[in-house]
Order: C-alpha cells, then sequence, then structure tokens
C-alpha cells in the first residue's frame, strides 16, 4: 500500500508557524540539556505516537550526529537496554509519561518527576518539557494528516 499525505503539512500552509517553531526548539536546544538527549526523547514520544514521519527523521538525525545503531535499536525497550544513562533515563521516562497523559490517573507520577530532579534543574527540565510538548504537536500533526516518512523537513 502506497501511504499518502492527506493534505500538505500546515507549516508549509502556514509559513510563520515554521519560524515560531524554530524559535521554539532554538530556546529548547538552550536548555542544558544535551542535544542526544533531547533527541531520544523525541525518538521515543514519536515512537508512543506511531508518528512514522517523526521515528523516521528522529532516528536519522540522531544517526546523522554519530548515535550508535544498538542504542538506536533500543531507545522503544530503553528500560531493559544498558546503553542509556541514568540521565537518559529518567527523561525517557519523563517523555513517556508526559505523552501517554491519559493512561493513569497521575500522569506524570512524583517517582517519575523526582528521578528526572535528580538530573536536570529547572532550566533542564523547562527544556525537556517543551521538547517532549513540540514533540507531541508534531505528532498529532504528521499522523493526522498522514505526513509520509523522509517526505518534508523543517527548515
Amino acid at each position: 500500500m502506497q501511504v499518502q499525505a492527506r493534505m500538505s503539512n500546515p507549516a508549509t500552509i502556514l509559513p510563520c508557524v515554521t519560524q515560531a517553531v524554530q524559535a521554539l526548539l532554538k530556546a529548547t536546544r538552550e536548555g542544558g540539556v544535551p542535544a542526544t538527549t533531547l533527541e531520544l526523547v523525541h525518538l521515543r514520544a514519536s515512537q508512543i505516537n506511531g508518528c512514522s514521519f517523526c521515528v523516521d527523521s528522529g532516528a536519522r538525525s540522531l544517526k546523522k550526529a554519530g548515535e550508535t545503531d544498538e542504542r538506536l535499536f533500543a531507545v522503544a525497550a530503553w528500560r531493559e537496554a544498558p546503553y542509556f544513562t541514568d540521565a537518559e533515563r529518567a527523561a525517557l521516562a519523563l517523555a513517556e509519561a508526559a505523552t501517554r497523559l491519559a493512561d493513569r490517573p497521575d500522569s506524570v507520577p512524583d517517582a517519575v518527576w523526582d528521578e528526572a530532579v535528580q538530573y536536570y534543574d529547572e532550566k533542564g527540565l523547562a527544556a525537556l518539557i517543551l521538547m517532549i510538548a513540540t514533540t507531541n504537536l508534531f505528532n498529532r500533526v504528521n499522523v493526522t494528516i498522514r505526513q509520509v516518512a523522509g517526505s518534508w523537513t523543517y527548515s
């Protein structure tokens, strides 16, 4: 089956959106969290949301930045894989909880938050939360319009 987008990406229809998103991503990168961690969070949230476009672009971005195949292949099973630091694990747990808000009454449990606080200061937490939220925005747009993996990039 040939996957086809339902419509053009909204950022191409409303160009000011691209500028706003780029500004948000730039601010997120200034939070002191390693770029690799932000990209791992993006990849994990995208996997959860089933956004093939973001999974593809996130994995490619990490690979281009020098990420190993072992870590890329294991992101979906990070809890059982030995390839991630404790700080990355805390960020991935936060990404999962903040992405799966409706899965439990206490969406982001204190245990998840407390673990993240051990590794990230308030600025770093802000960066992580904004990356997770921005990824969820991307995922919802791309899944809704069926954005085809590899078909379009934010410039």
